[in-house]
């Protein structure tokens, strides 16, 4: 790479921040390209407000501390808190600077005092809940090791339902047709007693189920009937 006439860089492999991912997680807190607030979030505390933000920004941060340009990211940094302040005058009926002179405090950090915005929650006996956004100096880590997890295997059962579709088998007649799902609104529905009480209706009933897998026929003949409560 050349600049200003001098070669600075000649094979060397640079790690740094697309500036498409700036632009992209920039977008999820403006509106018409000016940090807006968030609604969705107004209904919260404002620790747990700051505490998202700040979960948002670390993750963001954190993952790009290796590249060279990370100190780039301080364009999210000033539309995160912003969108963040905004979210929080909007709850409190306030203003910006208000909301900044209330939760603004300095920490320190590796490289020295960092602003930040910051809720405590006082809690008796137990130490106080911390919610913080920002304090994290854009400065490369060149030290920093990424650790990629084993992804954890996990079997999730399927839930009955499921495993009586996959039977394909219909519980009417027992054919192996394509199965469909045929659905009452409640249990209460089935209370019929009688000649007339069709079978699907019994078998239902029987099984304690608003659910039954039938075959396309059994489906068709269950609606057929002149009844109100069929799905």
């Amino acid at each position: 790479m050349i600049t200003g006439g001098r070669r600075v860089a000649n094979g060397g492999i640079r790690l740094r921040v697309p500036r498409e991912v700036i632009k992209t997680k920039c977008s999820q807190y403006t509106q018409r390209g000016n940090p807006e607030r968030r609604p969705g979030l107004m209904n919260e505390t404002d620790h747990a407000i700051i505490s998202r933000y700040g979960a948002e920004y670390r993750g963001v941060v954190q993952y790009y501390l290796l590249a060279s340009d990370v100190h780039r990211l301080s364009r999210l940094h000033w539309v995160m808190a912003t969108s963040l302040l905004k979210t929080l005058a909007g709850k409190h009926d306030s203003s910006v600077t208000k909301m900044a002179r209330k939760y603004a405090v300095t920490i320190q950090t590796p490289h020295g005092q960092r602003k930040c915005l910051q809720a405590t929650v006082q809690r008796s006996g137990r130490k106080p809940l911390v919610a913080t956004f920002g304090g994290i100096p854009l400065r490369r880590q060149r030290t920093a090791i990424l650790t990629d997890r084993e992804p954890v295997q996990t079997n999730v059962a399927r839930s009955e339902l499921v495993r009586r579709l996959l039977a394909g088998r219909c519980e009417i007649c027992g054919d192996t047709d394509k199965v469909q799902v045929h659905q009452i609104r409640k249990l209460a529905d089935l209370e019929r007693s009688g000649p007339e009480r069709p079978e699907w209706m019994s078998v239902m009933a029987r099984t304690r189920r608003k659910t039954l897998v039938v075959c396309g026929a059994c489906h068709a003949d269950i609606h057929g009937r002149p009844i109100a409560l069929a799905a």
